[in-house]
Parts: C-alpha cells; structure tokens; sequence
C-alpha cells in the first residue's frame, strides 16, 4: 500500500487515505495463445495492469527497457533471444524488473540455470490460473517462487550437494554477519520480510536492509540465488 493524502472536507483536515499499488506485468512468449490466455488471466486481476508482450528474446529485452514492468513473465525458449539470456540482460539493464520464467512440463533441468542466470521464479504452463496471479503479486512483493515440482527438483538437487560446492558457498556466506546468516537461514526457508521480523523481533525494515545488504556481499541478484547458496552450504534450511 501507498498512503496519498487528501482533504476531508467533513472535519476540515488533512487524512491519509490507502491507495493500492498497480502491479505491471509484461509477457514475452513466441506463442501468441499463450500470451492471450496469460494476459486474460492477469486483466481479471484486480491491481494488475499489462503494460506490453514480446513475440521473442530481444523483443522482451526491449519491452523490459521501454515500460519497466515489476514483473515480467518469459519463456524459457523463445526465437531472437534463447530465454535465459534474454533473462540475464534484463537482470544487468533493467534491475527493478524480475522475471518469472515460464516453461512446458518436465523441463526441470532449466531451473538451476533459470536461477542462477538472475529469475525470481520458475512456474510450469500447465498450472493453475490462481498460481499465476500468486507468483506475480509474491515476486512483486520481492519474493521468489517455484511450482511444486521445481520445489521438489530443487530439494532433490540440493540434497545431494557436493563438497567442493558446499565448501565455496560456506566461504561466501562467511562475509555475512551472524544476523545476516540468521535470515538468510529463514530467506532460504521461503520467508516472507514480515514473518522475518515477527521471529526475529525486528521491524520489517530492518530486515529489509538485511537482506540487502547479504544480497551484495553473496553478490545475488535476489532471494532465490542466496537461497540457493544458503542450499549448497548445507544450511539448516
């Protein structure tokens, strides 16, 4: 929420009155079917408004540039630009815009590159219109998202992590404070700020500049590559 004020006339006073924030999506997929259904999906949505769509890479690289939208739903193989470099520009020149890749069914083996290349989410086509809007408003909201099978493909992978990764991620995480190990510990748990605060007796801006601040000492673009880092260490997640 965003507090605008306005006059009420009735006490002659000034009043802060809630104005809710729009959320602007953009859709970037070679499929024009998919783009409509996507687009009709997210215009029922109150407080979301798409702002533009790309047939390829290169045009949602400009997409991004042109409207900035918070969001930007891709997909993982498109014409002109291959998905995840098309993610990796947008993460390098358009920062305040996250990407939510989408891809078809049994493709898990793109989401660790998915992730790594900078995307705050990783949603499968198949899926129902209700986690579509969910992953939007989270990711919007500055957090990540994983369909349930990425979720278990990610467990999975990271259950098994080898020693000469789990060493490098421990090294990196050691440039961390033990406050920021804490939440990093309850980022990699898929924590939301607020809930953070609630356990850590904070106040949810505090946590904010936590995170922030572990952000760049990992050098992640978001919460899901520290996750991931938080994984290969082999932390208590």
């Amino acid at each position: 929420m965003t507090l605008t004020p306005s006059t009420s006339w009735a006490t002659g006073g000034l009043q802060l009155v809630d104005k809710p924030r729009t959320i602007t999506v953009g859709i970037a997929d070679d499929e024009a079917l998919v783009r409509t259904g996507v687009r009709g999906v997210l215009e029922r949505t109150r407080g979301v408004a798409v702002v533009g769509e790309a047939g390829d890479g290169s045009g949602a690289l400009e997409l991004a540039r042109r409207q900035r939208p918070q969001v930007l739903l891709m997909d993982a193989a498109m014409p002109g630009m291959e998905g995840l470099a098309a993610v990796r520009m947008v993460r390098r020149h358009v920062p305040g815009t996250q990407v939510i890749m989408l891809c078809t069914p049994h493709t898990e083996e793109m989401l660790f590159p998915a992730l790594r290349a900078g995307a705050a989410g990783f949603l499968f086509k198949n899926g129902e219109p209700d986690s579509l809007v969910s992953a939007v408003r989270a990711v919007a909201a500055g957090e990540a998202i994983l369909s349930p099978s990425a979720t278990r493909a990610l467990i999975d992978h990271f259950t098994g992590a080898d020693s000469e990764r789990r060493d490098a991620a421990r090294s990196r995480i050691s440039l961390l404070t033990r406050r920021e190990q804490e939440v990093l510990v309850y980022l990699a748990q898929g924590m939301a700020n607020a809930r953070i605060a609630r356990l850590m007796y904070l106040s949810e801006g505090a946590i904010k500049a936590h995170v922030s601040r572990l952000l760049t000492k990992l050098r992640c673009d978001n919460r899901v590559q520290a996750a991931l880092i938080a994984r290969d260490a082999a932390l208590p997640c």
